[in-house]
Order: structure tokens, then sequence, then C-alpha cells
């Protein structure tokens, strides 16, 4: 069936300005790190994503190892892209990453020149697609070069292969280091996309800070700490969830759901409850409240998982006392 997107999809979704660029993303953007693999429902897939558009999501993440297997994903979005999206893609934000295994040999993983444009070049091909609007360093190589990495995604932008470039899991010392590099080779680097929820708030300690000050985007990733910040794990690990999945490839395991961990989701569903959220919804808010954060990144294996999680749009505030409740739970 011919697919034709919600007329005024554009009128409830908020778009913030990606740093000093001239680039806006959706509040909320989808990521297709899990539940978009060839072992996942390619009819599924499509529901979500055809919902996503349809909701004034205009951005999809993915990366060349997300699946699983790696690379199915990006091949996934592909066949879907031909099918439903080819004719919207000016309205489409796409990116990819490389930076994790990907093939067998020392020119398959890290930061090399090498890989980074063969990877992209893979990338291309499985999506279907010219050029990708964000191509992503995926994690610091301590051993290649930061001028090569760097250099690599100004190439990779000269050759027309990707509008603009990001690097993900950089520390704070780390990214001021290759946000000057880019800057000095022309190419500014225009988004970091780290881990961050309220059971990991690292990029606190500093980046938030580089980023802030630098002028540069943040798109966080796992704000759910992968479920983990939801009601599914109030009462246990229920079958079919993604800690009892096994699914590899970085998804959560059992072993992260412990009784402190669910203590403090009990009281923080309390919280979200009388602000007149669910616990997803108030996980999300809390990322979206700081306005150094350019839109968060949600992963979801149902389509009523995209509706639910828009609406943590809104209630984005918080007051004093909701902040210093929340800190106190958090420890």
């Amino acid at each position: 069936m011919t697919y034709f997107p919600n007329p005024p999809r554009y009128q409830n979704m908020p778009y913030r300005r990606c740093g000093k660029s001239g680039l806006k993303l959706p509040a909320v953007s989808l990521g297709l790190w899990h539940n978009f693999g060839a072992i996942d429902s390619l009819e599924n897939a499509r529901t979500i994503l055809r919902l996503a558009f349809d909701s004034g999501i205009t951005h999809f993440d993915l990366a060349n190892n997300y699946g699983p297997p790696p690379g199915s994903a990006e091949e996934t979005f592909g066949e879907i892209f031909k099918d439903d999206f080819k004719s919207y893609r000016d309205e489409l934000i796409i990116s990819t990453k490389a930076g994790w295994g990907m093939w067998e040999g020392p020119y398959g993983d890290w930061g090399s020149k090498k890989y980074l444009v063969a990877s992209l070049d893979q990338s291309l091909k499985r999506m279907g697609l010219d050029y990708v609007d964000i191509f992503y360093h995926h994690r610091p190589d301590p051993e290649t070069p930061l001028e090569e990495t760097m250099g690599a995604l100004d190439l990779i932008v000269r050759q027309g292969k990707a509008l603009y470039v990001g690097i993900s899991s950089y520390s704070a010392s780390e990214t001021e280091a290759a946000i000057a590099v880019l800057k000095q080779l022309g190419t500014p680097c225009l988004i970091h996309q780290p881990k961050y929820s309220m059971f990991d708030r690292w990029v606190e300690g500093g980046l938030l800070d580089v980023l802030g000050e630098k002028g540069v985007g943040c798109i966080p990733f796992s704000p759910l700490a992968q479920g983990l910040l939801t009601n599914k794990y109030l009462q246990g690990i229920p079958v079919g969830s993604r800690a009892a999945s096994h699914r590899g490839n970085g998804a959560i395991e059992e072993d992260a759901i412990t009784d402190d961990k669910i203590a403090k989701v009990i009281k923080l569903n309390e919280i979200a409850l009388n602000r007149g959220q669910n616990l997803a919804q108030m996980a999300l808010s809390w990322i979206l409240k700081d306005e150094r954060i350019t839109s968060v990144l949600i992963g979801v294996s149902k389509p009523e998982q995209v509706t639910d999680s828009i609406k943590c749009l809104e209630n984005v505030l918080f007051s004093s006392d909701e902040l210093n409740a929340i800190n106190g739970i958090l420890g």
C-alpha cells in the first residue's frame, strides 16, 4: 500500500537548533540500534518508521553495526526508504556511524581513514542513499592520531558523502580536541552523541559544558537506560523484554536489573505520576530540560511506544523541588 505521510505532521513537534549550525532537529529522534535487524519484523519496523515521520520525527539514526547481524538495520531501513520515504528525502535527516568492528582484518574497526571511508561507502549502498546528513565517528580510537580520524570526516564531507559530521562517546577533553581539529580543517563538528540518562550522568562532568561553550549540539542515546527507566521492570524481568532476549550488540542484560535500581525506579515512578507522566516520559523530559540538548534518541520495539514517548514534550519543565527529589533518589 502506497504511503502518504500525515499532512499536519510538523505542527506539534518542536525543532531545536543544533549548536550554532543552521540545522534543526526534532526534539525527539528515532534510533534504530535495536529492533530493526534481520531477526526483527520488517513490517513492524515499517509501521514504526511511518508513525515516527507522521508524528514529526524527521531524524532517523543508524550505525554500520546496528542489527543484529551488523549492517542489517541499514538494510532494513534501505528497503523501507525505497518503498516509503524516497520521495521525502529532503525532509529527512539520516545519520550513520563507524567505529566498532565490522569486518575481518586490520581495516574493519576503530578510526583509520581507510576504515571510515570504506564503511560509509558500504552504509550508503545498504541504505540506497547518495549521502547521509550526519556521519559520526562512533568511539575514540586510542591508537589512530586524532588528526587522521577527523581528517577522514573532513574528506567525507568534501566528497559529498555527508553534509555534517559528529562524534560519539568522546570524553570532554577528547571532544574539545576533536572540535579544534575539525574547525582548523574547515568542517565544523555539528553534534556529539553520548550515552546519558538518569542512571548514567557522566556528561554532566564537563562534556555538556564543552558542547555549550563551543556551540556543538548534543543528542543523547539510551535516555531510558534501555528500558530500565520505564514501568517495564517494576515487577521483575518480563518475558520478551530486551533484558530477557540476550540480543547482544550492547543490549541490556538481566544482571543490570538490580534490586537497588528497581528501588530507585519505584521512587522515580512516584514523582512521574505526580507530574502527570509515566516514568519513561519523565526520563525523556528530564534530558530535554537542558537547553544544551538538541534532541533525544528513543529506541522502540512497538509503534505505540513512539506515541507514548512524544508525550514527554507536553511537560519538560521541572520545579526545584522535583529536581531535588530526583537527585536525592539517584544519589
